[in-house]
């Protein structure tokens, strides 16, 4: 499957890096998490980026502050991930990707209520239910805005660029790797 290409997007905690490693399996594809990237990026900057939820601490929200400063970042990144996902064998996460890659690859949208979200963060992060409402409520708001701002589009707003969305409110991430795997299949 060294032609195929994968992105998987959607707003904080929706199950993006589950589904996408759980795609890059199915398909033998390598998983390229573009968080991890910039978490690189920050680690060169100074900042101690231990953990899978190192995005949604203060030094996570420093970084946060930072990128809004210098594009620069997120510019390096997205160029980095365009050209992966062009090359094929891929399966990625990403905010920006969908709106940056005018063709190929299959795109999908994660979606869920924000509720839905802070429950997520809550159980894989161990934060109160008030931290974790008002985290994934603050990293979505500015990364929309970040990403208006640079390149203006406006992130979760525009779903005609996606081959799948799915709502993951209700489902499990079986069921939602089901949805996803169908689709693929359907789309090679």
């Amino acid at each position: 499957m060294t032609g195929l290409s994968i992105v998987v997007s959607g707003p904080p905690a929706v199950g993006k890096t589950t589904l996408a490693k759980a795609l890059a399996g199915e398909f033998g594809l390598q998983y390229v998490s573009g968080g991890d990237v910039l978490k690189v990026m920050a680690e060169g900057r100074g900042f101690a980026t231990g953990g899978d939820d190192w995005w949604d601490t203060q030094d996570g929200m420093n970084f946060l502050r930072e990128r809004e400063r210098d594009h620069g970042f997120d510019r390096t990144l997205d160029a980095m991930l365009l050209d992966r996902f062009a090359g094929g064998g891929v399966a990625v996460t990403s905010y920006t990707l969908p709106w940056l890659a005018k063709s190929g690859g299959i795109k999908i949208w994660l979606d869920a209520s924000h509720e839905s979200s802070m429950r997520r963060m809550q159980a894989r992060d161990g934060v109160t239910p008030q931290d974790a409402y008002r985290i994934t409520g603050e990293r979505y708001d500015k990364n929309r805005a970040l990403y208006k701002k640079m390149y203006g589009f406006d992130f979760g707003a525009d779903g005609n660029i996606f081959d799948l969305i799915i709502n993951t409110d209700d489902l499990t991430i079986g069921q939602v790797a089901d949805l996803a795997r169908k689709t693929v299949l359907e789309l090679m």
